[in-house]
């Protein structure tokens, strides 16, 4: 008895999922067939090089004004002064103070 509760219900929401897939694939095709929203005029008053997206807050200066100069600048460090600036970083941690007074 209980597989044929397994099964009913399975099949309900096989014929559930399957109905919204032809819904969304009618929808599409619908919206494909009256065209995009980029076919529509753009407004006179509008600058070619905006876009229509809001820029993220990062991008931007005090100002407001997008960002023009690169946001990551990578400087080759050779190894050995990785290293000194590591330890250096880790010799001045506060948790660095109570380890070395415990291994003592």
């Amino acid at each position: 008895m209980l597989h044929l509760i397994y099964i009913l219900a399975f099949t309900v929401i096989a014929f559930f999922a399957i109905s919204n897939l032809i819904r969304s694939l009618i929808t599409i095709s619908a919206e494909s067939q009256r065209g995009s929203w980029t076919d529509t005029p753009k407004p006179l008053n509008r600058r070619p090089s905006q876009s229509y997206r809001v820029p993220h807050p990062e991008l931007l200066d005090d100002n407001g004004d997008p960002v023009d100069e690169p946001l990551l600048v990578i400087r080759s460090v050779s190894v050995e002064d990785a290293r000194q600036r590591l330890d250096s970083i880790y010799q001045s941690s506060p948790g660095q103070t109570r380890q070395t007074e415990e291994d003592s």
